[in-house]
């Protein structure tokens, strides 16, 4: 360290030199600020304030953020309302333009025109589920960077190696009778040598192992009522009450915790629904668990016992879990219609036959009695005196009725159902689509890997709004997730892909005059089938009350849409807030920063001034 030597007068100078100093430093951060527009070019220049615009800083940084990510998300969400908007419309469409075929039903243009409208309408749903927002797939969940959805020719024609619809619509109507021989929809109508008819579900057969069991579970008409308008006449007698079978439930190897059987469970009307049941090795008092046994023979059981009371239909499961169904017994429902020797039938008598779906309703089939006959009506038999060819006669219009109904009623709701199954199918195996056990009868135990799945996005959580969430405040995030197997939209799926992959083969109109009567019966047979077919999607494509639909889902974007947007406009006001306080703490006022600057500049000057006049004060100047 050097001492500086002391010198008469050099503590002024130095305090003068100092001084002159700290006024240019003022001077250059005055001149800093009015160039900048800072108050300082530190934190620590802010002096006390610097607390304050530290946190207003990151504030704004997080605001900003937010905006960031509320812009993209917006983007996002409003196309997929727009899309899903655009789908209800397309599905109201379709409904008025069954509506419309139905008013006109004779017209074969009416239904081929119901058919190629779907068709369109099954590309249009595929290319806007597969819609995409900057590389990022809308409807996939969180699956974003494939098309969740398969080709509209994959959905309908399958894709070479697996099953599409069409496939699955002619396996399901095979399995329920509705084509092929006989085509009464399973139901046994024998020819008679006696005074009495019989109708009747397919009985068990010894050593089919159940076959005959599983399939009446499933398929085909059921056996409801017989009533007679004159029973003295007709007289028509249960001759067994149908009972359902004994099913036995087992596993090919013993189940892991977390494994998941889905079974098909018969309801009261005749419908069937899906239950899936997890395994466990304790219970953990959730819904639909069974625990897993001793060995896969009591794990079955468990499963029985968890299912109580339900009539079990079938049930499927991955591989190498391998759930099997045993069906054992059970009485198939029969009855007979006697005609009586002793008073004989009345012109106009009829007999009213009802029959059950798989799809929860019923259809009526009435046949009458007439003294004379033109033979177009197959619901019209011919009374004779004698009661064995009466009988023959009721049988042999009892058998085409019933036929003419599964080739039509049945038909259609088959499809529907094959629809239903199709677009219920997912890409795990477990929960594969349905399809018919031809060989043991019932569904498949194992259907995985026979069938295209249409869906690949994601659906691992229970909220598809959940799968994308934007955070729009440090407490509030929104979900914007969609996918399009949401049950609005695969429920209208099915109902436009059931119509676009039902051809109708007559083009002839019924009522024409010159036609043949095997055509006039065709063209009768079509019509009824496009009528069944399109009643039944236009309830498909019409929600209930309580179900979701389409226009549901785009509610719910909508919704969230509006959520963003109010959030958007309050973090707006917040950052104009915090910008406020940065002003007053980062900001110098330029009126002010100039006259302080003016001011150093001034005295500066002075100093420097005297400074120079001192530094050329002499004695010889002083005396003088």
């Amino acid at each position: 360290m050097t001492i500086t030597p002391f010198a008469a007068g050099s503590y002024n100078t130095t305090l003068n030199t100092q001084r002159l100093l700290a006024t240019k430093e003022k001077l250059d951060g005055l001149t800093t600020q009015l160039s900048t527009g800072r108050v300082a070019e530190t934190y620590g220049g802010l002096g006390a304030a610097r607390t304050t615009s530290l946190t207003a800083h990151a504030q704004v940084a997080r605001l900003d953020g937010y905006a960031a990510s509320i812009t993209g998300a917006l983007n996002r969400i409003t196309l997929g309302s727009a899309s899903l908007q655009n789908l209800s419309k397309v599905t109201s469409t379709t409904v008025s333009t069954i509506a419309t075929g139905l008013t006109n039903t004779s017209s074969s243009l009416a239904r081929d025109t119901t058919r190629t409208t779907a068709a369109a309408n099954l590309d249009l749903f595929v290319d806007t589920l597969n819609q995409n927002y900057a590389g990022t797939y809308i409807f996939g969940g969180r699956a974003t960077d494939t098309p969740p959805v398969a080709s509209a020719d994959a959905i309908l024609n399958g894709d070479g190696t697996k099953a599409g619809l069409t496939a699955m619509i002619a396996e399901r109507k095979a399995a329920d009778g509705a084509t092929g021989s006989p085509g009464t929809g399973n139901l046994s109508i024998p020819a008679t040598t006696t005074a009495t008819v019989t109708i009747s579900e397919p009985a068990n057969v010894t050593g089919d192992n159940g076959k005959a069991a599983a399939d009446r579970a499933s398929f085909g008409f059921t056996l409801g009522t017989i009533t007679s308008s004159n029973p003295t006449a007709f007289s028509p007698t249960v001759a067994a009450a149908a009972a359902a079978p004994t099913v036995t439930l087992g596993f090919g190897t013993q189940p892991k915790d977390g494994d998941v059987v889905r079974v098909s469970v018969n309801q009261a009307d005749g419908s069937q629904t899906f239950v899936d049941y997890t395994a466990r090795t304790a219970t953990t008092g959730a819904t639909n668990e069974f625990v897993i046994g001793a060995d896969a023979a009591a794990s079955g059981a468990s499963l029985k016992t968890a299912l109580g009371t339900s009539q079990i239909a079938a049930a499927q499961s991955s591989s190498p879990l391998g759930v099997t169904a045993t069906f054992n017994g059970g009485t198939a429902a029969s009855t007979t219609l006697t005609v009586s020797s002793t008073t004989p039938p009345q012109n106009g008598d009829t007999i009213t036959v009802t029959l059950g779906l798989r799809d929860g309703t019923t259809t009526t089939l009435t046949l009458t009695a007439k003294t004379t006959t033109d033979g177009k009506d197959p619901s019209v038999f011919l009374i004779d005196a004698d009661p064995v060819v009466t009988a023959q006669n009721l049988q042999q219009a009892l058998f085409a009725t019933t036929k003419a109904s599964a080739g039509t009623t049945l038909s259609a709701s088959s499809a529907v159902l094959a629809a239903k199954d199709f677009f219920a199918g997912s890409k795990s195996d477990v929960f594969a689509p349905r399809r018919v056990d031809t060989a043991k009868g019932g569904f498949a135990s194992n259907p995985a890997g026979k069938t295209v799945i249409w869906y690949t996005g994601d659906e691992s959580l229970a909220d598809p709004r959940g799968t994308a969430t934007v955070q729009v405040s440090s407490g509030q995030s929104i979900g914007i997730g969609a996918q399009a197997n949401e049950t609005g939209i695969r429920n209208a799926l099915s109902g436009i892909a059931a119509l676009a992959s039902e051809g109708f083969a007559s083009t002839k109109d019924p009522n024409d005059a010159t036609l043949s009567a095997t055509d006039r019966t065709l063209a009768l047979s079509e019509r009824s089938r496009y009528t069944a077919l399109t009643d039944r999607v236009r309830s498909v494509l019409t929600p209930k009350q309580d179900d979701q639909g389409i226009a549901q889902v785009a509610t719910e974007l909508s919704l969230a849409s509006a959520q963003i947007t109010n959030a958007k406009a309050q973090n707006g006001a917040t950052r104009a807030q915090l910008q406020n306080t940065l002003d007053g703490t980062d900001t110098i006022s330029t009126e002010e920063v100039a006259a302080n600057l003016l001011a150093v500049q001034n005295q500066l000057q002075a100093s420097y001034q005297v400074t120079s006049m001192l530094s050329k004060l002499t004695l010889v100047n002083y005396m003088s």
